[in-house]
């Protein structure tokens, strides 16, 4: 298939180009400055000029804490540039593949959070992706919305680099241990979206590395210092005690029971897949 991807430069993108063509599709590989996605007529222009029988949209405004004071650019990229994807997908009847967030939630639900679940985003991150989704499924018919969470990968900034970083060159580090969510390696979701958009079923889908009910910030730092051999000590800490300028939802797992059941998929462990990025950045052996 031909396949158009935004935002290919970013920490999903950087994964998911060279899958797709090792999967032997024909890949148009797009970051802002070949296709801003805000710009309704560059996006309605270039869409129907090359005809990609897929469009997977990986381009994204992701600084949350930055967001609270940004939320026009926030807004443009995740709403804007949703909306002029999906409108120019529709013209041309192409199938579009959408990546939103576990933040499009509150977090006070005491269970993981499955796809029928009605979002309450509670920083403007979150309200930014929520009405990206919406706009999705109101104008599209072809489409795969896929929320995922707690990303990682080489493409791009993360917070497992950041605490190998950090334990370098610090005997303590504080990690917030009351927000629980579900780590995802980005060559695992890369791989789940290739098999993905070689299907016609249509819809919502959480997605994300396997957790069983999820971990904190706290035992994910935890297990990347165990693996890493490091003797760097994760000091716990409530969110109180390491305010941010976003709120974050303490829970924030993400239930991939429906995705299971659709696809038939076995979703990677998230130990197993921490284990194996490790490997392929020289850490492990």
């Amino acid at each position: 298939m031909k396949i158009l991807v935004t935002g290919a430069r970013g920490l999903l993108g950087t994964d998911l180009v060279p899958l797709l063509q090792a999967d032997g599709h024909e890949v148009l590989a797009t970051d802002i400055d070949e296709l801003d996605i805000t710009e309704t007529d560059q996006v309605v222009a270039f869409i129907s000029r090359e005809k990609p029988e897929v469009v997977i949209n990986c381009a994204a405004y992701t600084q949350v804490d930055k967001a609270e004071e940004e939320q026009d650019k926030a807004l443009a990229v995740n709403w804007l540039g949703v909306q002029n994807l999906a409108l120019a997908c529709s013209f041309q009847e192409i199938k579009i593949c959408h990546l939103s967030t576990d933040y499009v939630f509150n977090g006070e639900k005491d269970a993981p959070y499955t796809p029928f679940d009605f979002p309450q985003p509670i920083n403007v991150y979150g309200w930014s992706k929520w009405l990206g989704e919406e706009c999705l499924i109101r104008i599209s018919t072809r489409y795969f919305l896929v929320r995922t969470s707690w990303l990682y990968g080489r493409g791009g900034l993360n917070f497992v680099d950041t605490i190998l970083n950090k334990a370098k060159n610090h005997p303590e580090i504080k990690v917030v241990t009351d927000q629980r969510g579900s780590p995802t390696w980005s060559v695992n979701l890369a791989r789940f979206l290739s098999y993905l958009v070689r299907s016609e079923k249509y819809g919502l889908y959480h997605v994300t590395d396997k957790t069983k009910g999820g971990v904190s910030w706290f035992e994910l730092a935890q297990e990347v210092v165990r693996l890493a051999g490091l003797a760097t000590k994760i000091i716990p800490v409530t969110s109180e005690e390491f305010p941010r300028p976003a709120r974050r939802p303490k829970n924030s797992v993400l239930d991939l029971s429906w995705t299971e059941i659709a696809f038939n998929y076995p979703f990677p462990d998230w130990r197993e897949a921490l284990q194996t990025y490790l490997k392929t950045k020289g850490i492990l052996k």
